[in-house]
């Protein structure tokens, strides 16, 4: 089977690149990856060159161009089905989705106000009523899930599933503006960055040396 092209922005600050790469990367589809920097004059002329929606990521394989996040964890869980990328069981696969399109759609405030910044040192920030609103609700996602859901291991279903790589980017938020966190959520917080795929992605982003100043938060 040909490889998939994962074409991203800067690993530093892409959060939705590095949702993508997580589902590829976790569960060792191989893939070829091709980044096209933020924050530069042509960006967004060098991304719809590649997709008219003018996005990353953007997903190609043979002759399909796949340009949103959620879409592309669906194509991969169909196009390869045996690597069981939501969770087995039909009612925890079913909270999966719904957590999954509820993060596509939602956490803005928490969005704006943390911008992905994994060069950044820990350090607080002031969170409006919309940023702190998102993190309980985060909280209570997490809290739900991992104790309906994740008996048998340390992610929100157990095993690793599409839903973790979802909120990769937000819980480098949490960690990355020193967010507090209660003890369910520093666990899982622990098991998703740790993963070789995370590691992987944080390893690049830290050689990146260019700078995206609207990104970049005191």
């Amino acid at each position: 089977m040909t490889k998939p092209l994962l074409i991203i922005g800067n690993k530093n600050y892409s959060s939705w690149s590095l949702r993508a790469y997580m589902a590829l990367e976790a569960f060792a589809i191989p893939f070829e990856e091709k980044l096209i920097r933020l924050g530069t004059p042509d960006f967004h002329k060098s991304v719809r060159r590649q997709s008219k929606a003018g996005l990353v990521p953007i997903l190609k394989h043979n002759d399909l161009v796949i340009w949103d996040t959620l879409a592309i964890m669906e194509y991969l869980a169909e196009t390869w089905p045996n690597k069981h990328l939501w969770p087995k069981n039909k009612k925890a696969r079913a909270v999966a989705r719904s957590v999954s399109a509820e993060m596509h759609s939602g956490f803005g405030g928490l969005r704006k106000a943390c911008p992905m910044n994994l060069r950044r040192q820990p350090k607080p920030v002031h969170l409006n009523e919309n940023a702190i609103h998102d993190v309980a609700r985060l909280e209570e996602i997490f809290d739900y899930c991992r104790k309906t859901f994740g008996k048998d291991g340390p992610f929100l279903f157990g095993r690793f599933s599409l839903a973790d790589a979802m909120f990769t980017p937000l819980l480098t938020r949490l960690e990355t503006y020193a967010v507090r966190q209660k003890l369910i959520t520093k666990a899982y917080i622990i098991a998703v960055l740790s993963t070789e795929a995370f590691q992987s992605w944080k390893v690049a982003a830290l050689k990146e040396k260019w700078i995206v100043p609207e990104d970049e938060v005191d």
